[in-house]
């Protein structure tokens, strides 16, 4: 393969993923036009050139959508999944032996950045042998006029590049006239995708700056609802202000109620409701939160065929309260007409999984992960949440696949570390078991199911004094965690304290009573002597 120009200057996002997918995807076609078809997304993310060549299968309906209407800015985690079905279309389309070579690396797009370290990482070097140069060709400044870079920043919106709506953005409002109308779109995306990235007070500074330059009050009510949300969303929970976010978002919803076009207000001012219910629900008043979403669902009903990516958000917000209220029925008709707006886009298909999952409903509940699986690029939560599904129906063989595969794709991804640890601990894969809990540790240090699989791992091993520290840290952090007590009642056991094991063992009981902590209370009790409350674990115990 030729040597590639990584510098993301010319081109922007995937520049490197382009040039190898221009090289790739023909020859592909010939061989095997189902490899092609499967990572449509992916491709036509990284290379829109080739819409050509390769027919787009899987689309939402923001792609239909004008400006105005689209309302969903994809997570930074997008990039991460179009990165790993990137990676698997190369893996299966190089012929083995392939070298490829990437200059101007330290000057490439995160996108690019993020692509090469998943494919050093996935694909074996017998495979496709990568080699990463920092040095190549200088590269102009941007000389696009202002309707070519729009067109960019757009494209990179609608896709997720939230890096590049940052640097191109800025680059457009330089050379906009603050406070107009061009200006605003740039400014606009701008904030959003510097909130995404968690770089909060950036965003604040430029919401402010849009406050500063603008007396357009459509302008100042977007800004108020930008800036609501920093607060409402900060990524860390402890720096949330939900007091300053809920003034913020009055003024947004007071500037919306009085814009004078019918169909602009009723579409901001439903929007901004929802805002509100967002930090309604975190303040914990559900019945108050659910109370704005429904007068935004009804306030969307005046929008006509208009908006309808807001009236799926507003479905499926609705039915989330739904659930917390206890009204699963009709947060399953929510859910079921939210994804009837846009059956190709897959969160909703994972919430209304969930949903089934805790019914009981499991054939149904599988039905919607693997859609969610089919509907995109490769998606971490879906496999992780059809772990849980098969744990719970016993198959461990399974659900170990499914969360090896989601380690695969997200090697930061904690809780698969904690769910397979735990499901290898107890089929007595110890020391696969600990392996996980040592990577685990290493991402969250402290953490107390981590603790607790350590704990239970070091008892199996005899190693009674290092799992007394884990457990007794475990308990320490986490006293509502069942399976700390428990384990530790059955440390406690194995190393002679038999009143020690009886007492942890019932703290485990009254915080989550099951069959497997009654049985080994009853062992414990039985050694104690204490034979009729030994029997009647036994029979709680089946």
């Amino acid at each position: 393969m030729p040597l590639i120009d990584g510098h993301r200057r010319p081109r922007g996002p995937y520049t490197v993923a382009a040039a190898l997918l221009r090289h790739l995807v023909p020859v592909a076609l010939e061989r095997s036009g189902d490899l092609v078809a499967a990572h449509d997304i992916e491709i036509l993310a990284a290379a829109p050139e080739l819409s050509g060549l390769v027919p787009a299968t899987r689309v939402t309906i923001d792609a239909s959508l004008p400006d105005d209407e689209r309302i969903l800015v994809p997570a930074p985690r997008r990039t991460l999944r179009l990165a790993n079905g990137l990676t698997e279309f190369v893996r299966d389309a190089v012929p083995a032996g392939c070298a490829l070579a990437v200059c101007n690396v330290a000057a490439a797009d995160p996108t690019d950045t993020e692509l090469l370290d998943v494919m050093t990482r996935r694909i074996p070097p017998a495979t496709l042998t990568v080699m990463l140069y920092s040095d190549g060709p200088e590269h102009p400044l941007d000389t696009r006029d202002a309707d070519e870079l729009w067109a960019v920043v757009d494209r990179c919106v609608r896709e997720g590049f939230l890096h590049a709506v940052v640097e191109l953005g800025e680059h457009g409002m330089a050379r906009t006239e603050p406070g107009g109308r061009r200006w605003w779109r740039f400014a606009q995306r701008t904030a959003t995708a510097l909130g995404g990235l968690g770089r909060v007070e950036e965003a604040r500074a430029l919401w402010d700056r849009v406050r500063g330059v603008s007396q357009d009050p459509a302008m100042h009510a977007a800004s108020a609802y930008g800036t609501a949300m920093l607060d409402a969303r900060h990524p860390d929970p402890a720096r949330r202000d939900l007091v300053r976010a809920r003034a913020w978002i009055n003024e947004a919803i007071a500037i919306s109620g009085i814009l004078p076009e019918p169909l602009e207000r009723a579409f901001k001012l439903g929007f901004d409701r929802n805002g509100l219910a967002l930090i309604e629900l975190r303040q914990g008043r559900l019945d108050a939160a659910l109370a704005l979403v429904e007068s935004a669902i009804e306030l969307a009903g005046e929008l006509g065929e208009r908006h309808p990516q807001h009236r799926m958000v507003l479905l499926a917000n609705r039915a989330q309260l739904l659930v917390a209220l206890g009204g699963t029925k009709e947060a399953l008709e929510d859910y079921t007409a939210a994804i009837a707006l846009d059956p190709a886009f897959p969160d909703y298909y994972l919430e209304r999984g969930n949903l089934l999952f805790r019914l009981g409903l499991h054939e149904e509940a599988l039905a919607d992960f693997e859609r969610a699986m089919r509907a995109g690029p490769p998606l971490p939560e879906a496999y992780y949440n059809r772990a849980e599904l098969l744990t719970e129906r016993g198959e461990a063989d399974e659900a170990l696949a499914d969360l090896g595969r989601v380690i695969e794709l997200d090697p930061s991804f904690l809780d698969a570390y904690i769910n397979r640890a735990g499901l290898l601990a107890s089929v007595e894969r110890d020391e696969e078991a600990r392996a996980d809990v040592t990577t685990g540790l290493a991402l969250a240090p402290g953490n107390p199911h981590l603790l607790t699989v350590l704990g239970q791992v070091e008892t199996a091993a005899g190693r009674f004094a290092e799992a007394e520290a884990a457990l007794d840290e475990a308990v320490g952090s986490a006293p509502r965690l069942a399976a700390a007590w428990g384990n530790r009642g059955v440390l406690r056991y194995s190393s002679g304290d038999l009143e020690g094991a009886v007492e942890d063992l019932t703290r485990a009981i009254d915080l989550q009573p099951q069959g497997d902590l009654y049985a080994n209370r009853a062992v414990a009790l039985r050694a104690l002597g204490r034979d009729a409350e030994a029997e009647a674990d036994e029979h709680r115990a089946t």
